[in-house]
């Protein structure tokens, strides 16, 4: 970690050198390309695959201590990276989930800004659970000083650490399974280890150029060109030494987060770290309209929000960009495929007989299918989509209803966005 860096963070690094070197030996001098293991289409990236001699050496590694599941090798790897569209680096995931001595620690960090998108919602508690069932631990970085240096609710860190509670709670009342999640307040764990913390920024941001770490803008919602803020260039280097200060193992953030990421990894080339951090990157859903890439919490048409009323949400997906036909680049297929499906188990459209009458799709596949070709028409897929996203959203409507403390929460992060 350079000069001063935690001496406990290296011999831990080292330690995980050493248990890599088990597995490895004549498997390294195999092409990964050579009896790959298949991935999904969609789940492809230019990481390479690992062979399947690799995997067969580590399916017969004795089971780590800390792992009492009953999952296989196999099957907590699929949960792992049904989450993300990106994976880096395969090879690493496998042995990660199989020598790690310890419950691998994934990492998500974010800032408390107002309101919550569904993505960030339904979609988060869904690859949370995920990955807290395949054996990890899942720590949440509630990023209030980095809420603060990007000007977020005008710096106020009170109003931050408001938004922060309303988000645990949502996430509480769409399901998110709490038992081997933490949620870590950046500003109070700062404080109790702040000589780490800032040697590992100051070594981060002495080692790279100013170039690079502006490239790294985008993970602040921010372009190249923009003018910023001598906080705001401070900002991806304490991000990166996040990672490395909550011993994280998997970075599980967006794809808009992976410059960053990739960053701690080439921190670690340039420090000779032997255990990068693999990085599960969640694809980001598009917006609502026509050619919006991502949702946008600054255009409350772009997404459905965890607040949206009934009403709202039936506005917005009735306006939706859908056209017949196409699957690719339309949002309400996107909707359906990564968190209406998963979160349900399937997906109910009603019709009437001269219509073609009720149908039910338990795959993805098969809905595709109909839309593609015309059998499934926007008409009868909007209605039904909203009926379903209600049908999810209802019991965070209640929670936020019923329960005093969440209804007070609610009700301050209203005042604030009203006075933005």
């Amino acid at each position: 970690m350079g000069e001063g860096a935690p001496e406990s963070l290296v011999q831990e690094q080292e330690h995980h050198a050493k248990i890599e070197q088990q597995t490895k030996g004549e498997n390294e001098a195999l092409p990964v390309t050579e009896g790959a293991l298949a991935v999904p289409a969609q789940d492809q990236d230019t990481s390479g695959c690992i062979d399947l001699v690799t995997i067969s050496k580590l399916r017969e590694l004795p089971r780590p201590s800390w792992w009492t599941g009953s999952l296989t090798l196999e099957e907590r790897h699929a949960l792992c990276r049904s989450v993300a569209e990106e994976c880096l680096q395969e090879e690493e995931l496998w042995r990660l989930l199989a020598q790690k001595q310890s419950a691998p620690v994934c990492y998500d960090g974010f800032e408390p800004s107002g309101r919550m998108h569904i993505a960030q919602g339904v979609q988060k508690a869904l690859n949370v659970n995920k990955l807290t069932a395949a054996g990890c631990v899942f720590k949440f970085w509630i990023a209030d000083y980095f809420a603060q240096l990007n000007n977020k609710l005008g710096g106020d860190l009170e109003k931050i650490r408001t938004v922060g509670r309303y988000f645990i709670e949502v996430w509480r009342a769409c399901g998110m399974d709490m038992e081997r999640v933490e949620f870590l307040w950046a500003s109070e764990e700062i404080a109790k280890r702040s000589t780490e913390y800032w040697t590992l920024v100051m070594d981060i941001a002495r080692r790279n150029s100013l170039a690079r770490i502006i490239r790294c803008c985008q993970i602040m919602g921010r372009n190249e060109s923009d003018e910023l803020s001598a906080a705001q260039i401070l900002y991806p280097c304490m991000q990166c030494a996040d990672i490395f200060f909550l011993r994280a193992d998997i970075c599980q953030l967006g794809m808009d987060q992976r410059k960053v990421n990739v960053l701690a990894r080439e921190y670690c080339d340039m420090r000779k770290l032997p255990h990068k951090p693999v990085i599960l990157s969640h694809r980001m859903m598009p917006g609502l309209k026509q050619g919006q890439e991502k949702m946008s919490k600054s255009d409350p048409d772009s997404a459905i929000f965890m607040e949206d009323t009934e009403i709202e949400v039936n506005t917005k997906i009735k306006k939706a960009f859908c056209p017949p036909g196409v699957v690719e680049g339309n949002p309400c297929i996107e909707y359906l495929q990564y968190m209406v499906m998963p979160k349900l188990g399937g997906f109910s459209v009603d019709r009437r007989p001269e219509h073609g009458g009720s149908v039910h799709y338990a795959a993805f596949d098969d809905l595709a299918r109909d839309y593609a070709s015309g059998a499934l028409h926007p008409s009868d897929l909007k209605p039904a989509l909203a009926r379903a996203l209600n049908l999810i959203l209802q019991p965070v409507r209640d929670h936020f209803e019923r329960n005093p403390e969440a209804r007070q929460l609610l009700e301050k992060v209203r005042r604030y966005r009203s006075k933005a």
